[in-house]
């Protein structure tokens, strides 16, 4: 199976991204760079002439928020409209205390030396010479706004007077410019979607975005798991780089897997395995808003060196027989580490390469001592959905009776059902307060604590001081009662789960881990969700390093590749050991039946000095069918 094409952009897709990759240079010095405050988010929005209020950027940048990044802004600026002309008219009115339709210096210096993001004197004066058209000494303001929203890089109010000082226009312009004229520039500011230069000058380009403003155009939507997936190709006909520079400092890597339902299972389940010790816990992977995935961590205690079998594979939780749940077909694996003094003397034992149907398993011997066990899924088939196509309908969480009280609809019932399944790690149809508090902290961010536990059970069903499925369907009725049938809040726990407004779980991938032991009863304890990112990190880095060799780039000393080959996982690692970060474009155009945890084939990855940073993870799109892993790193030029 072919990687697809995507079908070229039109013109006014080609002018909204160039507009808004000038608008984000004109505030950022590359569009690699991240969005890393609500301020700057602020900054960029008004850049891009919209009007962003509390409630707007507090819709964005969430306290799970740490980052966002050129692509997050495309989307945001494809919801928000731009400053309309009325807003600005609203805004200049209450500055003109005397109503006459003019604003003089005085009202102007007033309004924006005490107000909001507040100006210098010389700001002002020079806003007012902008703004004061017929040079009369005030301000018509009706037929400033009717000027100022004609123009293709119009900015907002609140923050227009000090854009237009730059001057916003100005700046797109030198941005589009130099995205026009430097090479180097364009391969490194790409973001994700494609660059392609405007068709003639920079004049038509603000034309078109102006055309593009007025009707926003949807770009393609992100790939996504399954066999529709694809990675994004460039519009251009070709991005790589030039065949000087790809000999001088590039590397290029195939390398062609035999599909996996051509593959025997490799790891049979040991004999008499029903007879060995074994436990079981849940979990769940979260897509978080800035794309990154977390899940909850383990300790593994093992009594006495024994052989071990060891197995993670996705949750079904469908409640149609022989129906399996969408999910399952994101790929997951477990890290196993041992547990030293500190985290930092933690090494990699071992983690479940061989798969067998959903489950991805390892079988070996385990010393006796502590283990951490570090859930992962590569991000190729568990990823955002594009905003265009979520719907806007939303499911109906609670109704009124006959008798006009307050219930849960069936389908919410449904939902909570399975949110119980998923939290109830141990699987025991219990909740105890533990396992209710990572529920909580996913929720609400707060913990229950042992007295608010022992309210819980004087009003909900309880037993052995754990929550039961009635009781936790109890507690979010009660949820719903104080709020007199708003479902804000339930909206809120559902969300934090992974659910959309149609109730579909697809931010969200449950998982289950069984452990096997010939000869001893192992225990595990659930540690908290952000208990090791670092360790999380190391053990990625050590599965792909200790499983391959370096390879240098052409003509580099200090910049080197890792290719993992796994049974049903590629994934690729840079070391820089320079003392200068550098950044490396990756090519995957070649690639064939391949979908990238970066969810697009061209790309650039910034590599700060002296560390490792992993590149990419491939996966099959038709795990049916053979696939090509076709890969050239290029180390650009530094700017």
């Amino acid at each position: 199976m072919s990687l697809q094409e995507s079908p070229r952009p039109s013109d006014e897709e080609e002018a909204f991204y160039g507009h808004c990759r000038a608008t984000y240079l004109a505030v950022f010095t590359s569009s690699l760079t991240n969005i890393a405050s609500k301020q700057q988010l602020c900054r960029a929005l008004q850049q891009a002439g919209r009007n962003p209020t509390h409630a707007t950027l507090s819709k964005y940048w969430t306290r799970r928020t740490s980052k966002l990044n050129f692509d997050d802004f495309c989307e945001i600026l494809k919801s928000e409209k731009k400053t309309e002309e009325t807003e600005l008219m609203r805004a200049f009115k209450k500055m003109d205390v005397n109503g006459d339709g003019y604003i003089s210096h005085s009202e102007l210096e007033k309004a924006l030396t005490t107000r909001g993001e507040k100006m210098t004197t010389e700001e002002v004066n020079a806003v007012f010479s902008l703004a004061d058209i017929n040079k009369d000494g005030k301000l018509d303001y009706a037929e400033f706004c009717r000027l100022l929203v004609s123009t293709a890089e119009q900015c907002q109010m609140g923050q227009f007077c000090r854009l237009l000082v730059s001057t916003a226009e100005q700046c797109q312009m030198a941005a589009l410019e130099r995205l026009e004229a430097n090479a180097k520039l364009k391969r490194q500011n790409f973001g994700s979607q494609s660059y392609s230069p405007p068709k003639s000058s920079v004049s038509s380009a603000s034309s078109a975005a102006a055309r593009a403003a007025a009707t926003p155009p949807q770009p393609p939507e992100t790939p996504r798991g399954d066999s529709d997936t694809t990675l994004k190709k460039d519009s251009r006909s070709s991005s790589r780089p030039p065949s000087a520079r790809s000999r001088r400092s590039s590397l290029s890597n195939s390398i062609t897997m035999t599909s996996s339902c051509t593959k025997a299972s490799k790891m049979p389940e040991p004999s008499g395995l029903q007879e060995w010790h074994h436990i079981s816990v849940k979990g769940c992977f979260f897509l978080e808003d800035d794309g990154s995935i977390s899940s909850l961590q383990y300790q593994l205690h093992v009594p006495q060196t024994t052989n071990v079998y060891i197995t993670i594979q996705p949750l079904n939780l469908s409640h149609g027989p022989d129906k399996l749940s969408p999910w399952m077909t994101v790929d997951t694996a477990l890290f196993v580490m041992s547990a030293g003094e500190t985290k930092e003397d933690s090494t990699l034992v071992c983690f479940t390469e061989s798969k067998d149907k959903e489950k991805y398993v390892w079988k070996g011997e385990l010393h006796a001592g502590n283990y951490y066990l570090l859930p992962f899924t590569s991000g190729c088939k568990l990823k955002k959905k594009s905003k265009k196509s979520l719907s806007n309908k939303s499911v109906e969480l609670v109704y009124r009776t006959d008798t006009g009280e307050l219930d849960l609809t069936r389908e919410l019932r449904e939902v909570l059902s399975d949110i119980f399944e998923v939290i109830d790690l141990d699987g025991n149809g219990l909740l105890s307060l533990e396992e209710y508090n990572f529920f909580e902290l996913r929720t609400s961010g707060e913990k229950c604590d042992r007295d608010a536990w022992a309210v819980c059970k004087e009003n909900f069903d309880m037993r052995k001081n754990q929550l039961t499925r009635q009781g936790f369907m109890e507690l979010n009725l009660m949820e719903a009662t104080e709020k007199d049938g708003d479902p804000a809040d339930l909206w809120v726990t559902l969300e934090a789960m992974g659910y959309n407004r149609m109730l579909e779980l697809e931010d969200a991938c449950p998982f289950q881990i069984d452990v096997h032991c010939e000869g001893t009863q192992p225990s595990i304890q659930t540690l908290s969700m952000d208990s090791g990112p670092k360790l999380h990190n190391q053990a990625l880095q050590k599965s792909i390093t200790a499983r391959t060799g370096a390879k240098a780039l052409r003509g580099q000393d200090n910049l080197f590749i890792y290719t993992y080959r796994g049974e049903h996982r590629i994934s690729s690692l840079i070391a820089n050991k320079a003392n200068q970060k550098v950044t490396v474009h990756v090519n995957n155009e070649q690639s064939r039946n391949c979908c990238s945890s970066r969810g697009m084939s061209v790309f650039a990855v910034e590599v700060p000095a002296r560390t490792k940073m992993v590149c990419q993870h491939i996966l099959p799109i038709n795990e049916r069918q053979d696939w090509t892993y076709n890969c050239v790193e290029t180390i650009l030029p530094s700017t």
